[in-house]
């Protein structure tokens, strides 16, 4: 028995964004026994370039029922039922995302029919709804709406139990188990059940019980699922092949997940973190001083042994910061390695620049304003704590610079009457620092809220 889902959105993040519409057709393996659907109020205004992809506006959902108001009607009608669409995973998190935020707890089997389609449809180049359907002459009433779109997957549905009944004499034993038939034998699918949907870190492991994957996520059940379930590529489908165990350790704090993901990967070299290790923060931001006195900085790749001022995990990265610096300081576009000339660079032809790259500027004059860019990539404070959430309610994290290096992190009780700031510094288990960590934390303080900052 199967509810065959498709859902239309403001956006495509669950954590952010609603639902505006849904439509589920009841299916029984052979034909519809039964459909359902409904416009959504999100609660929020509908960005204008989704009203033009799916054609919901505004004025359509206002007099539509909150999520709440359906809730009881979509728990009922898919009870008992497998939960089918193409490419499951983002229907399925915006439905459990919407459910988390009333206090309940949705689950449901899976059925992703990109995923069946790759199997037992192989060879088209598109496995997208619109391509997919197109190839096998499926048309779709009504593109990009919940309806059309989900009628279609039945379309795509009947066609895939059809190919796996033939393929398989008449049985369908993938349909049956179908997000078990693709895992390792050896791991223990109904431990999945119990990963929390909360941030931390996670290990992979193969039949032999060695480690081969550590990543980290704000969400542990999401993330995991999402290895378990994916085709998206030779090697990630090599990996959930291999997976015979999983482990995982809660954060509380995304910023403690990757500090420790970053240490583990160093410490233990899983063999599919090897590309991540490779293709993490490659480029660079480096100074010199050149023969005449004046400070100069260049950006490249990052080779064992050299010690850039920062780095960055791309080019494009790193040239467009060091494009921000020379704008915000006024620095010389010639001695940041940003225009090749043997004259004047190109600033000073317009009057941007000083004229250092010619002489006209001294070097103590030009030094004063280029030496402050390297505080930049230095901490503001240079002994400081930084509060943020625990594992649970009642618990907080830490993570301690001193002298602008990250020292460790700890968690303390916030009910521990007699917590004081030596009781803080106690806390802390003591870690390496190194540049990509230092580059996490400067990142995660830019782009996230934390409780609180304590310097000592």
């Amino acid at each position: 028995m199967y509810a065959i889902i498709d859902i239309e959105t403001t956006g495509g993040s669950a954590l952010a964004e609603k639902i505006t519409e849904i439509a589920v057709y009841l299916h029984d393996g052979q034909q519809i026994t039964g459909e359902w659907s409904s416009l959504i109020n999100p609660e929020r205004t509908i960005p204008y370039f989704i009203t033009n992809l799916t054609g919901i506006s505004n004025e359509m959902v206002e007099d539509a029922p909150r999520f709440y108001e359906i809730a009881k009607q979509l728990i009922e009608i898919t009870e008992g039922r497998t939960f089918v669409a193409h490419n499951a995973r983002f229907d399925y998190s915006f439905i459990r995302q919407e459910f988390k935020s009333l206090g309940y707890n949705y689950k449901r089997s899976i059925l992703d029919t990109v995923s069946l389609s790759r199997k037992l449809l192989p060879g088209h180049k598109s496995y997208s709804l619109g391509n997919i359907c197109s190839d096998l002459d499926i048309s779709i009433t009504g593109r990009h709406r919940a309806a059309g779109d989900a009628l279609a997957t039945v379309k795509l549905f009947e066609i895939i139990i059809a190919k796996d009944l033939e393929l398989n004499g008449g049985r369908s034993e993938l349909l049956k188990n179908a997000r078990t038939a693709k895992l390792n034998p050896e791991l223990d699918a109904s431990k999945t059940d119990n990963i929390p949907e909360e941030p931390g870190i996670y290990f992979f492991y193969d039949e032999k019980g060695n480690l081969i994957y550590i990543g980290k996520s704000r969400n542990l059940q999401q993330r995991i699922s999402t290895h378990l379930s994916n085709n998206t590529t030779k090697r990630s489908m090599e990996m959930r092949d291999l997976i015979a165990d999983i482990s995982w350790e809660t954060t509380g704090s995304e910023l403690i997940a990757l500090l420790k993901e970053s240490f583990e990967i160093k410490a233990n070299k899983p063999l599919y973190n090897r590309a991540q290790r490779r293709t993490g923060y490659q480029w660079g931001i480096f100074t010199f001083t050149d023969k005449k006195g004046y400070i100069n900085y260049r950006y490249g790749p990052v080779e064992k042994g050299d010690s850039p001022v920062s780095v960055f995990t791309s080019k494009l990265k790193t040239k467009s910061k060091l494009e921000s610096l020379v704008e915000a300081y006024g620095l010389c576009q010639k001695l940041t390695g940003l225009y090749e000339t043997e004259g004047a660079c190109f600033h000073q032809q317009v009057g941007l620049c000083r004229g250092a790259c010619i002489g006209i500027e001294t070097a103590p004059e030009y030094n004063e304003r280029a030496g402050k860019v390297v505080e930049e990539f230095l901490f503001a404070r240079r002994n400081f704590f930084i509060i943020d959430k625990g594992r649970h309610k009642e618990e907080r994290c830490a993570v301690k610079i001193t002298n602008g290096k990250y020292a460790g992190y700890g968690y303390f009780d916030i009910n521990d009457m007699g917590f004081g700031l030596s009781a803080l510094h106690e806390c802390i288990k003591p870690s390496p620092d190194n540049r990509e960590i230092q580059m996490i934390i400067r990142q995660y303080l830019r782009s996230n809220r934390v409780e609180k900052i304590i310097e000592f």
